[in-house]
């Protein structure tokens, strides 16, 4: 094994976020290694509902927030992408839904009057009915109120997959990484599994396990948060694709379905909302389960849930401290004197994350070098989806 590679960017953590950094490194000609010490997408990334949010969820309390000024532009830019005339090419992505839709169960909520008047959804919302309803609510008994996002919905792991093709040979699976650092304590690189990589910046992007290389690195800050989830998974031959926020009495939807395709065949429904929140966490999965399946007895009587398998998933969002645990507004990344740490904060933010990596290659005008081939390296697998972990 050789014992030093060098190359212009080192980041540790496959998850969108590495992935899609890496891409864009690659593409504007900079050498790059991406590690990781599990699967590709395997943490937070495999977990999440492939929603390419645009703001709407955060404005339904009428205010325009910083979260939905921060994300307003990201379904431009992720719908560019898939086209193949985005800053990435990823034509061969599944795209499950061309929209994501907003779900009133009854009378329309009174606060959703400035909901719509406000400038971070005003002409982006449109009602739709009848055969445009999406199908799972294309019933007769349904009585409510649906609203269709200028959002999107990707299939996680043909995302993963199709970025993990962009790495080219540079993908590396490792378990054991540590700082390799000159005789007066200046990064050079790192030491994955004992072969050492020299590189002019490096990034940790690894979601929850970006903590614990901080601490391997001796350092504190930035600080991380984890916030929880206690996210449902329910999988049957009676359920039809359904992509929307159903609306509750808070700023919150009361559940956020997404639907996906199982290995089987069958579609799964991967419910989260304000239903997996505060109260959601402090449940026992079959607590957990049973409040679901009341909410959607509710809300879909039509839908015969008899025969459905259900699982229940705990996620931790790991994402920069804030105040309160509250949610930030849009990714992070702090410099520590070429260091380079972050979070995307949600999948929709990938890009707003590549961009200030990017901005801090410029700003100290790191350019691409000149490397040598790398040689053969050990591959991370991909990861497997939740609902085909929990329900095979």
């Amino acid at each position: 094994m050789s014992s030093e590679l060098s190359t212009d960017v080192l980041i540790v953590g496959a998850g969108v976020a590495g992935l899609w950094l890496n891409a864009r490194l690659r593409r504007l000609g900079y050498a790059t290694v991406l590690v990781e010490r599990a699967t590709l997408g395997g943490g937070q990334s495999i977990k999440s509902q492939g929603i390419i949010h645009g703001g709407a969820k955060y404005a339904l309390h009428g205010a325009l927030t910083g979260a939905s000024e921060a994300i307003a532009d990201m379904p431009r830019r992720w719908r560019e992408a898939l086209q193949g005339s985005g800053e990435l090419d990823l034509r061969g992505v599944r795209l499950l839904s061309e929209a994501h839709y907003l779900w009133s169960p009854g009378t329309l909520a009174g606060n959703l009057t400035s909901f719509f008047a406000s400038k971070a959804v005003r002409g982006r919302v449109d009602q739709v009915k009848g055969d445009q309803l999406p199908p799972a609510l294309q019933d007769r008994g349904f009585k409510g109120k649906v609203y269709r996002l200028a959002e999107l919905v990707v299939d996680v792991p043909s995302l993963i997959q199709q970025l993990a093709e962009q790495a080219g040979e540079g993908l590396l699976a490792g378990e054991q990484i540590e700082p390799w650092r000159d005789d007066e304590g200046h990064l050079l690189g790192l030491r994955v599994d004992g072969r050492a990589i020299r590189a002019q910046r490096v990034v940790l992007s690894a979601g929850a396990g970006t903590e614990t290389l901080l601490a391997d690195l001796g350092l504190q800050q930035p600080a991380m948060q984890r916030r929880p989830l206690h996210m449902i998974v329910a999988k049957g031959a009676s359920l039809k694709p359904l992509y929307a926020h159903c609306l509750g009495g808070g700023p919150k939807p009361r559940l956020t379905v997404t639907t996906h395709p199982a290995a089987d065949g069958q579609w799964v429904w991967y419910i989260g909302g304000d239903i997996a929140e505060s109260e959601g966490v402090a449940r026992q999965p079959a607590e957990q389960i049973a409040v679901a399946q009341k909410e959607l007895g509710q809300l879909l009587p039509w839908v015969d849930l008899s025969q459905v398998q259900w699982a229940t998933l705990r996620v931790d969002r790991a994402e920069p401290a804030q105040s309160g645990l509250a949610r930030p507004d849009n990714s992070f990344l702090a410099d520590q004197q070429g260091l380079l740490v972050g979070w995307p904060t949600k999948l929709a933010l990938a890009p707003d994350f590549a961009d200030r990596v990017l901005a801090c290659l410029e700003r100290d005008a790191v350019k691409p070098g000149v490397h040598s081939p790398l040689p053969t390296l050990p591959r991370p697998a991909l990861g497997v989806p939740v609902w085909d972990q929990l329900l095979p």
